[in-house]
C-alpha cells in the first residue's frame, strides 16, 4: 500500500513538474552546445556568450508559463525569428531549441483565449517561416514542411484545449442535472410530507369530531345531581371544538390553491380488493394474497398501507411495461408487511406528481418502519414496506 501511494506522489509531481524538469534540461543542453561546440562547422558565427544568452532568453521564460500563459511562448516566438536575422545558423543549430518551439506552440494552441491561440499559431507559422528562410542551404520543400510541423503541434494543444472544454461543459451539465433532481427530489418530498401531514391531520380532525360528540352525549344524559361533572365535561368539549376549528383552519392552510377538501372518507386496506379489481380492468392482471389474521389497524398506518399498495400497482401499470402483478399482505404479530410485485422493467420514481417511491418511503419513515424497492433476481421489480405495530394504540 505504501509502494503504490509513493508511485501515486511520484507520478503527480511528474505530471506537475515534469514539462518544467524538460525546460530546464532542454536549456541546459542548448546553453552547453552554444559554449563547448563553438569550433563546429554549423556552430553560429556570433560569440559564445550571445549563443549562451540567447537559448536562455527564448526558453527559461517557459516556467512562467502558468502565470503568462500567453506571454511566455509568444516570447519564445518573438525571440527565434529576430535572432535568426542576428544569425541563421544560431536557432537551427541545437535540437533543444527546435523542442521547446514544438512545447511553446503546443502551450499556445492550448489557450482558452481564442484570439491569443489564433495570434500564436501566426507568430508560430511565421517566426518558422523566418527561421527557415533566414537558415543557410535551406530548400523550398523546408519553407513548407516545417512551419507545417509547428503548425501541427499548435494544432495538438488546440484539440486538447477543445476536449478539456467539452469535458467541463459535460461535467457542468452533470452538476446542473444533479442539482436539478436534488431540487425537484426535494420538492417531491415536501409535496408528499404536506401530503401525509393533510391525510393525518384529516385522521386526527375526524378522531377529535368524535370524541367531542360523544362527550356531548354524555354531558347531555349526566342526572342533575353531577352539575360539576357536566361543567368539566362542558369545558372539555368546549376544549375539543375550538382544537377541531384550529385543525380546520390548519387543513385549509395546508392545501394548495385550487386544491378542494376530500370529502370522501379515505381509504384503508379494506379497498384493496377494489383497487385490485380497477387495476385489472386496466389491463394489469393482479392477484392478491392475504396472510395472517387481519386485524384493526390504525387509521393512519390502514391508510398509508393502502397508498403503498396503490402507488406500487400504479407504477406497475403505467411505467414498469408489467403483464402481471402479485400483493401480499402480511399480518404479522407485531407489524404488517406489504409487498408489490411485478414482471415489468421496474419501478419508477415518480407518478408524474411529485410522488412514488419517494412518497413511500416518506410514509414508511413517519412510522419507523423499512422500504426496499428494486429488482428481482429472476426479474421484474419488487417493492416491499413494513409498517410496526401498536397494538395497545389499534
Amino acid at each position: 500500500m505504501e509502494y503504490v501511494q509513493h508511485v501515486r506522489s511520484i507520478w503527480a509531481l511528474a505530471r506537475t513538474y515534469g514539462f518544467d524538469a524538460l525546460i530546464v534540461l532542454g536549456a541546459i543542453e542548448g546553453m552547453l552546445a552554444m559554449a563547448l561546440r563553438h569550433d563546429s562547422a554549423q556552430a553560429p558565427h556570433t560569440a559564445s556568450w550571445f549563443g549562451v544568452s540567447a537559448v536562455a532568453a527564448m526558453m527559461l521564460p517557459l516556467l512562467a508559463r502558468r502565470r503568462f500563459p500567453f506571454a511566455a511562448p509568444f516570447l519564445l516566438w518573438l525571440l527565434a525569428p529576430m535572432l535568426s536575422f542576428v544569425d541563421g545558423r544560431l536557432i537551427p543549430f541545437t535540437p533543444a531549441i527546435s523542442a521547446a518551439g514544438m512545447g511553446g506552440a503546443f502551450l499556445l494552441g492550448k489557450l482558452r483565449n481564442g484570439m491569443q491561440a489564433w495570434l500564436g499559431l501566426g507568430a508560430v507559422v511565421g517566426g518558422t517561416a523566418a527561421v527557415v528562410y533566414n537558415s543557410p542551404g535551406h530548400g523550398a520543400a523546408e519553407l513548407f514542411f516545417v512551419p507545417l510541423s509547428f503548425s501541427i503541434a499548435w494544432l495538438a494543444g488546440y484539440a486538447l484545449r477543445e476536449r478539456a472544454e467539452q469535458a467541463e461543459a459535460a461535467e457542468g451539465r452533470a452538476r446542473q442535472a444533479e442539482r436539478e433532481r436534488d431540487a425537484a427530489m426535494r420538492i417531491a418530498v415536501a409535496e408528499e410530507r404536506a401530503r401525509i401531514a393533510r391525510e393525518l391531520h384529516d385522521i386526527v380532525a375526524h378522531a377529535v369530531s368524535v370524541m367531542v360528540l360523544q362527550v356531548g352525549a354524555v354531558r347531555h344524559k349526566l342526572p342533575s345531581e353531577f352539575e360539576e361533572d357536566a361543567d368539566a365535561l362542558r369545558n372539555v368539549e368546549q376544549a375539543g371544538r375550538t382544537a377541531l376549528t384550529e385543525m380546520r383552519r390548519l387543513l385549509a392552510a395546508m392545501r394548495s390553491d385550487g386544491e378542494l377538501p376530500e370529502l370522501a372518507p379515505h381509504p384503508g386496506l379494506e379497498r384493496v380488493d377494489s383497487l385490485v379489481e380497477d387495476v385489472t380492468r386496466a389491463g394489469l392482471p393482479v392477484r392478491l394474497q392475504v396472510e395472517g389474521e387481519p386485524v384493526a389497524l390504525p387509521r393512519a398506518i390502514d391508510l398509508s398501507a393502502y397508498r403503498i399498495v396503490q402507488e406500487g400497482l400504479t407504477n406497475a401499470l403505467k411505467h414498469a411495461h408489467a403483464t402481471h402483478a402479485d400483493v401480499s399482505v402480511r399480518y404479522l404479530p407485531h407489524g404488517l408487511e406489504v409487498e408489490i410485485a411485478d414482471d415489468g422493467v421496474g419501478g419508477a420514481t415518480s407518478d408524474g406528481v411529485g410522488h412514488g417511491l419517494v412518497g413511500i418511503r416518506e410514509r414508511v419513515k413517519i412510522y419507523g418502519g423499512a422500504m426496499k424497492a428494486g429488482s428481482a433476481p429472476a426479474g421484474g421489480f419488487v417493492l416491499s414496506a413494513s409498517l410496526p405495530l401498536d397494538r395497545d394504540a389499534s
